[in-house]
């Protein structure tokens, strides 16, 4: 599995969600996705200001894990269940 955070460059949130998301993922991947980047347009009007925001696996309203704090419970269960952690 492979998380994906929903983020700003000057978002301090999605800075503070990123740090703290390092001690729980331990190896699982974290891609990383500027929505304000012109190819991510369509994650930008979609997330908006709902941001940081993080995903199990793609950015889609089903996959949504935790948004504006992390949720290390929620993400520790997922990735748990993803096999990830024993």
């Amino acid at each position: 599995m492979r998380l994906t955070l929903l983020g700003r460059g000057y978002c301090h949130l999605c800075d503070e969600m990123l740090a703290a998301l390092a001690a729980v993922a331990g190896a699982t991947p974290i891609d990383v996705i500027d929505v304000d980047a012109p190819e991510h347009a369509a994650l930008e009007a979609r997330w908006g200001d709902a941001v940081p925001v993080l995903f199990a696996g793609a950015p889609a309203p089903g996959n949504e894990l935790c948004r504006y704090r992390l949720d290390a419970a929620r993400v520790a269960t997922a990735l748990a269940e993803a096999g990830k952690i024993r």
